[in-house]
């Protein structure tokens, strides 16, 4: 209960990702990762200095630490990538398709079979999500049906943001793979995605600094909130909390991240929204089925 705890924790303070990757304005994608991991590095290393090197740092296997860049450095790349291409809204929308995917894929996890895999009300429920991203993406209460995701010429943003979301979904199922390597491990991986991430902006990119102090303001908070402490209270949660719950409770982080972006006024408030809303909230509460039987008893 502890570690899922944790893993909420991350589900709450992800949905400010959005906000926060708009208010850093013009910084191109490598670097915004490498100057956000920068400050994950950090935010590791003082864990460290509070509780201790973990001994088992030692004996880290290079299969762990390639996931933990890949998946760390791939997703956040994808994603910052996608808000610089399309909407924010949509393009957010469209990367929190994860939380379905989390869901299916721990169907695959071992234990998962052991307890009879994913069952009706797993899969019914992370339909109702998926239906509520759709109702924003497909559908615009003004122009109809078919005015949503591929109007205008957004797609390559929205391709993105699709890549992003099976990367971090993969990323954080087959971490339960390596139950066995301890959170700390995650400052290894945000150290080494910030080295690629310097590398890749030096050949690919031209440096730009942030342009105002809430710019500086909004890249310090991402590297100590979305893009930082809340790696490792959700790499506890996926490896020895209950995965397929966080899952079910990650459909909030879009409907928390819409409220956030319409409240900053960076997006303008939509009907449509509301009934994703509907679709996202019923979606959770079906596939939870299970986890809310079992509290009541």
């Amino acid at each position: 209960m502890r570690a899922t705890g944790l893993g909420a924790i991350a589900i709450v303070v992800w949905a400010s990702i959005s906000v926060l990757t708009y208010l850093t304005g013009e910084i191109p994608p490598f670097q915004l990762v490498a100057m956000s991991f920068l400050i994950a590095t950090l935010v590791g290393v003082a864990m460290m200095l509070v509780q201790g090197v973990d001994p088992r740092l030692r004996r880290l296997n290079w299969r762990a630490t390639a996931l933990g860049v890949a998946g760390l450095f791939g997703y956040h790349f994808f994603f910052f990538l996608a808000l610089r291409h399309a909407p924010v809204l949509e393009a957010s929308l469209v990367n929190y398709l994860w939380p379905l995917l989390i869901v299916l894929f721990s169907a695959l996890l071992p234990a998962a079979h052991q307890k009879g895999g994913l069952r009706w009300w797993h899969i019914c429920g992370a339909l109702l999500g998926f239906c509520g991203a759709a109702v924003v993406l497909f559908v615009d209460a003004k122009n109809g049906a078919g005015a949503g995701v591929f109007a205008g010429n957004h797609w390559f943003g929205y391709l993105a943001a699709l890549i992003g979301a099976f990367i971090w979904a993969s990323y954080s199922v087959a971490s339960r793979m390596f139950a066995n390597v301890p959170t700390q491990a995650v400052t290894i991986y945000c150290f080494l995605t910030m080295i690629a991430a310097t590398i890749a902006h030096l050949v690919f990119e031209p440096t730009v600094w942030p342009a105002t102090n809430s710019a500086w303001l909004a890249v310090v908070l991402l590297g100590l909130g979305p893009v930082g402490g809340a790696f490792y209270f959700w790499d506890a949660g996926m490896k020895q909390g209950d995965v397929r719950l966080l899952g079910v409770l990650s459909y909030f982080v879009p409907l928390l991240s819409i409220l956030l972006l319409i409240i900053a006024g960076i997006s303008l408030p939509d009907p449509m929204v509301w009934v994703a809303a509907a679709f996202i909230t019923i979606g959770a509460v079906v596939a939870a089925r299970d986890k809310i039987s079992r509290q009541k008893q």
